[in-house]
């Protein structure tokens, strides 16, 4: 039965991590379709795909199913009146690629084998070329039956467009399907949902931080590995996620798995010291260990942990499983551990991106906030404002899509720490700044905000690099190995 509780939130798109329906065209659509079931749902998975868009019927159907909402009453105009039962559904556009086939029965009078040959023809490799055979066909068919020749070369190009990939409705409803299922999972179990999407990366349209945070903002609790309580994996703890060993870069999941079976069979590990001498890891791993943050419950700064880590010997030769063990000298380092000052929080947070990919801490533009200029806003207050305003944004790029259909339009996504903000970057400005968008991972937007209904897009007029501000704040260190890389998608 469907949940309404969920559909509110797939309405609102807030679809952060569901599958197909997370990128930012889908939820951009979401916010104008507003699915009310599995049936709209299965029409809004198929509609954001290059088919439906080059065949014209994205913008056509998300108007005409706002006038049905606002007037139930609402008839949408149809190209020709044989086509009023095929498309009724979809409100007088092709969505699925079953249609065109309905297309060309009522309109050009196709046979089932007919249109069969241009259903085949549009999932050939050179669709195109198929295509055009079917043409004069088509033409002389609409013609027999009335149709004036504008049209049938109307209808014609929309059901071309499918050649560039449309979906079957069948394909279209499994995967709304999922998708809703998805969406009812994180609703109603949304630690168990991101601790499963973590433990299944790569995958999707967001890097595990993203992913991370936004379950965070719906109040999931994220714990940092820990030597002493971390599986290999991701797990559930209580109410909460504990990250798992394995995300620690330079330890990888079979030392994990080899960690978290030697404290299972002997016990906790006390100190970094017992951690050294009984760990089956070699030392570089162990210092991953400290590094992450996995070793602060032994009540030391990581920079003193790590310094007692050197003092200590190994009892584990070359770090290997299964390798001999010596016996372990109860003997304390006798040399007195200078005074290490602690880390700030911008280079614990640098630590964290750098050693798992995420951080369940600090964002990046919590600490850069009171050294941003004035007039930049938040995520959370760019929502308030009126369209065509000039505005300046900052965030972490989250990712970038240039899609083929976008007629070389550039779309990133910038993460702050309230949320998410969509940039559009045209021709012009991604001329101009193609260096910044195409690799800087800290970038500050001035642009023209793009308020229309309910989506919030801004304009980009200029870019600017934050990594210049990004360094002198945590006193030069490196940034572009720390933080996480945007996803690209689309030709850059």
């Amino acid at each position: 039965m469907d949940d309404q509780a969920v559909y509110r939130e797939i309405q609102e798109a807030d679809t952060v991590g569901l599958f197909q329906i997370e990128s930012r065209a889908q939820m951009q659509s979401l916010l104008r379709t507003r699915p009310e079931n599995l049936d709209d749902l299965t029409i809004q998975v198929a509609l954001v795909r290059p088919g439906p868009i080059q065949g014209k019927a994205v913008h056509p159907f998300i108007e005409r199913r706002q006038r049905k909402r606002e007037d139930p009453s609402y008839i949408p105009p149809y190209d020709h009146p044989s086509l009023a039962e095929p498309l009724r559904d979809t409100l007088g556009v092709v969505v699925f690629q079953e249609q065109v086939l309905d297309v060309a029965i009522a309109l050009a009078g196709f046979s089932v084998g007919e249109a069969e040959g241009l259903r085949r023809a549009m999932s050939r490799k050179r669709s195109d070329a198929a295509m055009e055979a079917y043409r004069q066909r088509f033409y002389e068919g609409a013609a027999g039956r009335g149709v004036d020749r504008e049209t049938t070369e109307d209808v014609f190009q929309k059901i071309s467009g499918f050649a560039s990939f449309g979906f079957p409705k069948s394909h279209a409803a499994a995967f709304a399907l999922l998708a809703y299922q998805s969406a009812w999972l994180r609703h109603h179990y949304p630690a168990e949902f991101l601790c499963a999407l973590l433990n299944a990366q790569p995958m999707g349209f967001y890097p595990p931080a993203s992913l991370v945070r936004d379950a965070q903002r719906r109040d999931v609790e994220v714990l940092p590995p820990e030597v002493n309580r971390s599986a290999a994996k991701c797990r559930i703890e209580g109410h909460s996620v504990r990250v798992g060993l394995a995300y620690i870069r330079g330890l990888g999941e079979e030392p994990a798995e080899a960690l978290v079976e030697e404290r299972e069979q002997n016990g906790p590990f006390a100190s970094v010291r017992e951690l050294a001498q009984r760990a089956p890891l070699d030392r570089p791993g162990l210092e991953a260990l400290v590094v992450s943050g996995a070793c602060d419950g032994f009540g030391w700064p990581r920079r003193q942990l790590l310094w007692r880590l050197g003092l200590t010997s190994r009892s584990v030769s070359a770090g290997e499983r299964g390798a001999a063990r010596q016996l372990a000298l109860p003997l304390e380092p006798t040399t007195t551990v200078p005074e290490l000052s602690e880390q700030t929080p911008w280079e614990r947070m640098l630590a964290d991106y750098r050693s798992t990919g995420l951080s369940v801490g600090a964002h990046p533009l919590e600490l850069m906030r009171p050294h941003l200029p004035g007039e930049v806003v938040t995520s959370l207050e760019l929502r308030e404002l009126g369209h065509g305003r000039p505005v300046a944004i900052a965030g972490m790029v989250v990712a970038r899509q240039r899609p083929s259909t976008a007629k070389g339009v550039v779309f990133m996504l910038l993460e702050d720490e309230y949320g998410q903000i969509n940039l559009v970057v045209l021709p012009p400005a991604y001329d101009r700044f193609r260096a910044l968008v195409r690799g800087e991972p800290l970038l500050l937007a001035r642009g023209r905000l793009e308020h229309i209904e309910r989506n919030v897009n801004v304009v980009v007029d200029e870019l600017a690099t934050l990594a210049p501000l990004a360094r002198r704040i945590a006193h030069d260190a490196e940034l572009s190995s720390a933080l996480p890389g945007a996803h690209s998608f689309g030709r850059r």
